[in-house]
């Protein structure tokens, strides 16, 4: 449907509001403010739901995370001057990691823009250097256009996915117009060409060990499943990023050499260093460096996604496949001269008997603390393949992205690109609103979960059901742990514990506590059968930390 005129009168903040809808978005998260009080009130007669939060950056992670989980961009709303900065940070984490958020800001009218005036402030300059798209809309009749082409910037399908921007001067939101919405259809992907794949499965049939990575784009679940079928038909050794959780199913574990990713000392990069050829599917090189695990740039790489590669010094592809990567993969399958090696390799056969006993290890934790591996085995043996579980960054990230086995995809997820401090809580919150009805555990250190503490508020007003663990330990150990190695000291990271329980009360939530390894099963069951938001205390025993930043070159050297 394009623009036309003719139709019935209305102003700019009520277009805004009618494209918006005309792009299927359910909800909006935002504060308002003056410079944007026009849609707010737009809002009030129809549209998306509107989700009040309260700081703009939470706001755009729990757009951020409605776009992981739909395709479909989230909407962040805020205001101008500091409405707008405060959004920074969640946009580059969006654009970073592939997440579609539109964020739509008011700012100042068109008249005052070239005067010192309070909250005056370039946002769309600003967040070029964040966004695959900013623009000022200049008059009323420019928004349809200019939303139609944020949403094609920022969605899958148009490219890596992303964040948009849209500055909105508030005298433009009440400027009559006779516009309306214009909705596009995303582009559809064929194929990456013949001659490319034909040249894919070459390398493919004549490797000695070629290896699969697979990366935060084969989570997608049509990639997933193509990935499924080329595993199921043509199995191969395979390691995944943190993002990539999930894209291998209970029935393809004998092909699964574990999870990569932050620190090179897992038995997925010992198979990286020994293989011939790297099958990377829609892998983006900000989940884990090339330099890291490709320093001796010995193996070739097939560089499969919908959008051609970063070269790197480390990440130069031999061939790269360009297009949909379920009928790309369906297309190489059937060119394939016989299966893939690989699986009868004796190291492979080590490396996944290394990962299966590091998860059967047993702890000996502090006395009323937590083991991390404690904590992770029950809740993985507690909840079901369908529950969306939601981690942080800290120590607590590197422990689950290494440990937590997930089976579906994007039912684990993590913040891979710019490893932001404080989604997880923000996260949650929009999850239970995307996917109503089921379960979602959130999890983040005790460092961490004080970024975005104040949005429990939203979580209580809204009545979510959720748990959200708190792995407490009184300061940002995962800075700490690397402080000590590099200097033999910490520094600016203790901070001392607080009362997560007492917290969770004051905002109406629910708080509970974990002291031991026999009180873990019964206290999560307890806080999942709980309605609302629940909080729970966990005193960690981080006392392993210090493995998980050796480096397997160091180690192999001394």
């Amino acid at each position: 449907m394009t623009s036309s005129m003719g139709n019935k009168e209305k102003n700019g903040a009520q277009l805004l509001v009618e494209c918006l809808a005309s792009q299927g978005v359910q909800y909006i998260f935002g504060i308002p403010g003056a410079k944007i009080d026009p849609v707010f009130d737009a809002l009030v007669d129809g549209g998306p739901q509107l989700v009040l939060c309260h700081h703009e950056q939470n706001a755009a992670f729990m757009a951020a995370v409605i776009g992981r989980l739909t395709g479909r961009p989230g909407v962040c709303l805020a205001t101008s001057g500091p409405g707008t900065s405060n959004l920074v940070t969640g946009l580059a984490t969006a654009t970073s990691e592939g997440d579609p958020v539109i964020a739509i800001v008011g700012t100042v009218d068109r008249s005052m823009r070239l005067k010192r005036t309070h909250q005056s402030l370039k946002g769309s300059e600003m967040m070029r250097l964040v966004t695959n798209f900013s623009a000022e809309v200049e008059t009323a009749d420019n928004i349809p256009e200019t939303v139609a082409n944020a949403f094609r910037a920022s969605a899958w399908g148009s490219g890596r996915g992303g964040s948009s921007f849209i500055s909105l001067p508030s005298d433009v939101q009440l400027e009559k117009t006779l516009m309306e919405p214009i909705t596009t259809p995303m582009p559809v992907y064929g194929p990456a060409l013949d001659s490319a794949i034909a040249k894919a499965a070459r390398l493919i049939s004549g490797a000695k060990l070629p290896v699969m990575l697979l990366g935060l784009n084969a989570s997608w679940p049509p990639a997933t499943a193509a990935v499924r079928r080329w595993l199921a038909e043509n199995p191969m050794p395979v390691v995944g990023t943190f993002q990539a959780a999930g894209v291998i199913s209970r029935d393809l574990l004998n092909c699964f050499v574990g999870r990569v990713g932050l620190f090179h000392n897992q038995p997925g990069d010992r198979l990286l260093e020994a293989a011939d050829l790297v099958i990377s599917v829609g892998f983006d090189p900000v989940e884990y460096d090339p330099h890291t695990w490709n320093s001796s740039r010995k193996a070739k790489i097939i560089h499969m996604d919908i959008y051609r590669a970063d070269i790197d010094t480390c990440y130069a592809p031999t061939v790269e496949l360009v297009g949909d990567i379920g009928r790309t993969l369906d297309v190489l399958a059937k060119m394939l001269d016989g299966k893939p090696g690989g699986l009868g390799n004796p190291l492979v056969e080590v490396l996944q008997e290394e990962r299966k006993k590091e998860y059967r290890r047993s702890t000996n934790p502090a006395p009323g603390r937590i083991h991390p591996l404690d904590l992770i085995h029950e809740l993985r043996h507690l909840i079901g393949d369908d529950v969306t579980v939601i981690c942080d960054v800290g120590s607590l990230y590197v422990w689950m992205g290494r440990y937590f086995q997930s089976y579906e995809p994007r039912r684990l997820l993590f913040s891979n690109g710019q490893q932001t401090l404080g989604v997880a809580l923000p996260w949650a919150i929009a999850t239970c609103l995307v996917r109503p009805g089921e379960k979602v555990v959130s999890m983040s250190g005790d460092g961490g979960f004080l970024f975005s503490a104040t949005e429990l508020a939203t979580a209580v007003r809204l009545k979510l059901n959720f748990v959200h663990l708190i792995w407490r330990d009184g300061s940002f150990d995962m800075v700490k742990i690397q402080q000590v190695k590099k200097y033999g000291r910490e520094s600016g990271v203790s901070f001392g514990d607080y009362d997560v329980i007492r917290f969770a009360e004051s905002f109406g939530a629910s708080g509970l506590q974990i002291t031991s390894k026999e009180e873990i099963v019964p206290v999560l069951k307890r806080a999942l059968d709980m309605s609302g938001p629940v909080l729970v205390d966990i005193p960690i025993d981080y006392t392993d930390n210090h493995e998980l930043c050796k480096d397997l070159r160091a180690d192999r050297q001394a």
